[in-house]
């Protein structure tokens, strides 16, 4: 009979420590969502002033987003202009365009110049959550 290899203090050194860091990786990530969220959202405003049509000087103003947390896990930023306001039923005319007019891709833009940092704050997460091994 050969002896099992699998050691149970390693599984319960793995559980403690994974009691311990997901609580905070949880913190971590929705504060990482927050501040890109932010970062886009003025972002895109910023493009959209200096891109927007002098027809649309309030668009804008209309950029906001919203955050969602579906139980713990799971966030969503929902970032654009809000229809309601003024000018903001223009979002998709002004950022994918028309056949008589070219798109801004403000959003796309302010997405694009988040995506690295946003990407690098969430591998430092889960390397903090791994750093026990």
């Amino acid at each position: 009979m050969t002896r099992n290899p699998f050691d149970m203090g390693d599984v319960r050194r793995l559980e403690r420590h994974l009691a311990r860091v997901v609580p905070q990786a949880r913190r971590d990530t929705r504060a990482v969502m927050m501040r890109g969220a932010v970062n886009i959202k003025r972002d895109w405003r910023a493009n959209a002033r200096a891109s927007a049509p002098k027809h649309a000087p309030h668009y804008p103003r209309t950029i906001g987003f919203d955050l969602h947390m579906f139980g713990p896990d799971q966030l969503l930023a929902i970032i654009g202009p809000e229809k309601t306001g003024r000018q903001g039923a223009l979002g998709n005319l002004l950022e994918y365009g028309s056949a008589n007019n070219p798109p801004h891709a403000d959003g796309g833009r302010a997405l694009a110049a988040e995506l690295p940092g946003f990407e690098a704050q969430l591998e430092l997460i889960v390397a903090r959550g791994l750093a026990w091994w």
